[in-house]
């Protein structure tokens, strides 16, 4: 089976590896059609659907998947959110949300200023590239979760409603 998740982000594609490990994984850069910061579960969910639909678009008899992060509010705190969207060659769609994380203040004020979080935190921990490799989930768990292990618990989530569902 083939299996094309729509972004080359490493930590992104090898959660997806990780979890369709005997299947032929490809990675496609494709836009998520949202912010490039989604500021909300539901801008962040429709931009993983978006990039799942446009992989499946893009070879006959592929699952297309996409995983994107976010952010979200309760209340008047910032949390850091991700979803995962999985479109078979039929057109069912799938979607699964993973781990939420309070963001510190100094982060939020930044992101409201319309700053991504990638470049946040690259400032923040003087570090480049924290969005491929650990992820904000990273940094403020200690190294405890990576942005990887975060996005392999929602493409799990993914494979087994599908499983569920083609039974």
């Amino acid at each position: 089976m083939t299996i094309i998740v729509g972004s080359t982000n490493p930590a992104k594609v090898n959660a997806v590896q990780a979890v369709f490990s005997s299947d032929k994984v490809i990675a496609k850069n494709v836009p998520s059609n949202v912010s490039s910061q989604p500021f909300s579960d539901e801008e962040t969910r429709e931009g993983a659907i978006n990039r799942a639909i446009q992989c499946m678009k893009s070879a006959p008899n592929a699952i297309g998947i996409g995983l994107e992060g976010g952010v979200m509010y309760v209340g008047e705190q910032l949390f850091l959110c991700n979803w995962g969207a999985l479109v078979t060659s039929i057109g069912e769609i799938y979607t699964a949300s993973g781990a939420r994380i309070l963001l510190p203040d100094t982060i939020k004020e930044q992101l409201e200023q319309g700053i991504e979080l990638g470049e946040v935190m690259d400032m923040y921990m003087n570090k480049s590239g924290i969005r491929y490799q650990e992820g904000a989930i990273g940094i403020f768990t200690n190294d405890l979760i990576s942005r990887k292990d975060m996005f392999t618990h929602v493409v799990t989530l993914l494979k087994g409603q599908w499983e569920f569902g083609e039974k």
